[in-house]
């Protein structure tokens, strides 16, 4: 009963597979091989125009480069005050773009709106010298609460950064499953809302080590191959990243995959929230589940071996932050997560609230 992360479990069977056929031979090293070149050709046809592609093997690097190639060293990147970039990456984005500000910006359920953004572009004027100048809007989608953005959401804060003169960045971490519960198509929930370049995770949906930059406008690529190598995420093997994102791409496979790890979350979350003293915050979207566990729940789960996250509560409104006694957690499942492990959870749950 682990879900303390979509990282917990394994690579997908046809991602392997992937490594393994890719493994006999010899082929160009550096990304200068057919299987790289195959899934550029692959991500460019999937969203339905021509891009520019780098595989690099985490999504820490993909952020971080990704943002260098929008951010001179004087620049801000406005961003959610609780976004990945900002809490969980080391500082890689300012050290990769050599000194950008993040600059954090408040919103409920870990969404930016334009009201914030607008009252951030304020505090920065362009041109004043002593003060960092506004150089990119970064968003995650999913969010770090597990929401979503609608693409006229997307499109608004779009067109808001692109009228300040930013260029826009999406750490799709969990593209796939925000896919999933849009019900849209790639290019229209990235460039044709205004992104200009995407983080596109494969990693927490079932890759081995596999994540792209995609840049929508090639323009904007031209240094990127110089920031991947001086960076150190060339990979010399590149052939693995371009065989792991063909899997990936192969007849679905990475919507698959997403669809598996949010039905499971459904699950999890209508099981979860139909026992008394359990409540949610904010509905489920994708493959996150945030409930407040009453404190008998939450120590007969842990006592059982169940493995989850306790979660900051700083975008909870006071109604909705745990009480005494309660904790506030996460849980995430991905397309390994079963439903004979939803439900042991679920039994758990049910019998130490006395159901």
């Amino acid at each position: 009963m682990d879900f303390a992360s979509d990282n917990a479990g394994g690579a997908s069977p046809k991602i392997l597979e992937a490594i393994v056929a890719a493994n006999s031979g010899f082929t160009p090293a550096y990304g200068a091989d057919d299987f790289s070149r195959d899934a550029a050709a692959r991500l460019s046809a999937t969203f339905e125009r021509d891009c520019a592609v780098f595989l690099v093997t985490t999504g820490t690097a993909a952020n971080a480069l990704a943002l260098a190639a929008l951010a001179p060293p004087w620049g801000a990147i406005f961003c959610h005050e609780d976004a990945h970039i900002s809490d969980d990456e080391c500082g890689a984005p300012e050290f990769y773009t050599n000194g950008a500000k993040l600059v954090g910006l408040h919103g409920s359920h870990g969404k930016i709106t334009p009201a914030s953004l607008s009252d951030a572009l304020d505090l920065y004027p362009r041109g004043l010298v002593k003060q960092v100048q506004p150089a990119a809007l970064s968003i995650s989608q999913a969010t770090e609460c597990g929401t979503l953005y609608s693409l006229a959401e997307i499109a608004d804060l779009a067109d808001l950064a692109h009228g300040a003169g930013l260029g826009v960045h999406m750490d799709g971490a969990r593209f796939a499953n925000a896919l999933e519960t849009l019900g849209c198509t790639p290019a229209e929930a990235s460039w044709k809302a205004g992104i200009d370049i995407l983080s596109f995770g494969a990693t927490k949906n079932g890759a081995l080590a596999c994540e792209a930059v995609i840049v929508f406008d090639p323009e904007r690529a031209a240094d990127l191959p110089f920031r991947r190598k001086r960076g150190g995420h060339t990979l010399s093997k590149g052939r693995f990243l371009g065989a792991q994102m063909q899997a990936y791409l192969e007849a679905d496979h990475w919507r698959e995959l997403a669809r598996d790890a949010n039905q499971m979350a459904a699950r999890l979350a209508d099981g979860l929230t139909a026992i008394p003293g359990i409540r949610a915050p904010w509905p489920r979207q994708v493959n996150e589940v945030f409930v407040v566990l009453p404190g008998v729940i939450d120590r007969a789960l842990r006592r059982a071996g169940a493995r989850y996250y306790d979660w900051g509560t700083r975008g909870l409104t006071a109604m909705q932050a745990p009480g005494a006694d309660e904790s506030f957690v996460r849980l995430v499942t991905s397309f390994a997560t079963t439903r004979e492990q939803v439900d042991a959870f679920l039994r758990i749950a049910r019998s130490a609230a006395g159901g």
